[in-house]
């Protein structure tokens, strides 16, 4: 079993066995066990980047096995410069996780703990599969742990949310099982995603193929109009699903474009780049300003995620490499940044029971510690120099301005209406006279959520002052794709 294997796994393993044999008498044990788990997961990624070669667009670390012969079907793995980081950061954000529930989950620990172990195995998965079907098996397997996630230990909507949830994203990916379907006799009978890069299409099937990839990936990033399943998931889901649901899950459909819709259909991406583009420009204009009207931090930080997410594809779609880097970069950053607001959130209603805003005022005067933390994440959401929000914005607006004035102009909105509705809720939460007597009586944060806030800090602020070792190891693999994507398949 490779490193890869173990990744995907190994927490999956442990998650199924907490799941069998944990009970809340045991809670305790289960919690150390969760977290074990988590640490050797991360562990088993770190030799994925030590050991990269970043000289190279070949997929590395590569495992290829038979799993169903008569259809031709493998269990293959690997990873390249575009895939190895979010590898790491699924098992990262996993640990982080498991610390946040540590005392606030209380009841169904065994069941909490194990679906988020078994879901980080599947996004693990998701972004190692190299098997058209595998791809596909993991892709809609990460659905069922969030939505019982959601559905269980949610709020008072959750199970509202935990459908519109699942439909939203079920329905989106049933036209990509046609397209993976079609793929396959295509190929001769092969679900092999990297010689689908090579197949000679026509610009009548690559449209097809465009717009049913696009089904699926667009509603899980979620670009405009299909988002509105994704405040209501966030609003309603606890801490720990809103993380992982933000930093990693949403990944999962803007890494679809790179591996499938862009490599798969060339010339359909550059003939239908305006349509993609402009729906990313009005998520990061749009759902920017419908941020700043929020009264709920959970559902305004969601609205952020959207108008973020949008800048990603907007990178991805302008064809430079500049702005595929940047539009990586910033998924990365992303995760770390959004991942970090949602407990800063959570560690507020731990304590007063209310995401209102006006439920706050004054923070800062009763929890000094915690307030630094909030106020550090908040810029980074702002796209402070400095501070891994930065790195990725800037690199896509420089290759947006490349390619159109304009267009670039249009993008850089985003760090004006970013600074507005953060800064908005800061100001509002944090500073000012102590608002009521709920803010009056809050304790500053403890060790554990000074432990995993300080993570979080450290790799934001990694992240934004020295980013090379992620440009670097993406450099060679972005190169490539953006040659693959210039050749047109119709000479």
């Amino acid at each position: 079993m490779g490193l890869l294997s173990l990744a995907i796994w190994l927490p999956i393993v442990a998650g199924v066995v907490l799941l069998l044999v944990g009970r809340d008498e045991h809670a305790d044990a289960v919690r150390w066990i969760a977290l074990v788990a988590a640490i050797a997961s991360f562990a088993v990624t770190i030799p994925l980047i030590t050991g990269f070669d970043a000289g190279t667009a070949a997929m590395q670390f590569q495992e290829n096995l038979d799993w169903i012969e008569r259809l031709n079907v493998h269990y293959h793995l690997g990873v390249d410069g575009i895939s190895v980081w979010f590898v790491l950061l699924t098992a990262f954000i996993t640990i982080i996780v498991v610390i946040a529930a540590w005392q606030v989950i209380t009841e169904r620990v065994n069941q909490y703990m194990g679906a988020f172990l078994i879901l980080s195995g599947i996004m693990v998965g998701v972004f190692s599969a190299l098997d058209g079907l595998l791809f596909y098996v993991f892709f809609e397997a990460t659905l069922i742990p969030m939505y019982i996630i959601i559905g269980v230990w949610g709020g008072p909507r959750r199970v509202y949310a935990a459908f519109k949830f699942f439909l939203y994203t079920l329905a989106g990916s049933l036209l990509m099982l046609i397209a993976l379907i079609f793929l396959y006799f295509k190929s001769g009978g092969s679900f092999e995603i990297l010689a689908w890069h090579k197949l000679p299409l026509n610009m009548n099937t690559q449209t097809l193929l465009f717009f049913a990839f696009f089904a699926a990936f667009a509603v899980k990033v979620p670009m405009w109009p299909v988002h509105t399943w994704l405040p209501d998931a966030h609003v309603e889901a606890p801490t720990g699903g809103s993380v992982v649901l933000a930093a990693i899950m949403l990944k999962l459909g803007a890494y679809g474009f790179l591996r499938f819709s862009m490599p798969i259909a060339p010339d359909a991406s550059h003939a239908y780049d305006w349509f993609i583009i402009a729906l990313s420009l009005i998520a990061v204009v749009y759902i920017g300003l419908v941020a700043l009207v929020q009264q709920d931090m959970k559902k305004l930080v969601a609205y952020s995620s959207i108008a973020h997410m949008g800048f990603a594809t907007l990178g991805f779609f302008i064809f430079s490499e500049l702005g595929v880097s940047g539009a990586l970069v910033q998924m990365i950053s992303h995760g770390f940044v959004s991942g970090a607001m949602f407990l800063c959130i959570g560690v507020l209603y731990d304590r007063v029971h209310s995401r209102e805003i006006s439920s706050y005022g004054g923070v800062v005067n009763t929890m000094p510690k915690f307030a630094t933390f909030a106020v550090l994440f908040a810029m980074a959401n702002c796209g402070l120099p400095g501070t891994g929000g930065f790195v990725g914005e800037w690199m896509v607006i420089l290759g947006a301005v490349k390619a159109n004035f304009w267009l670039g102009a249009l993008a850089a909105t985003t760090l004006v209406f970013g600074a507005a509705y953060t800064l908005w809720m800061v100001k509002r939460v944090y500073f000012g006279p102590v608002a009521n007597e709920d803010v009056r009586a809050l304790e500053d944060i403890n060790a554990r959520e000074f432990l995993m806030l300080a993570l979080l800090a450290v790799a934001v602020l990694w992240m934004g002052v020295y980013p090379k070792p992620f440009t670097d190891t993406m450099h060679v693999s972005v190169t490539e794709l953006l040659k693959h994507v210039a050749v047109s398949k119709l000479n």
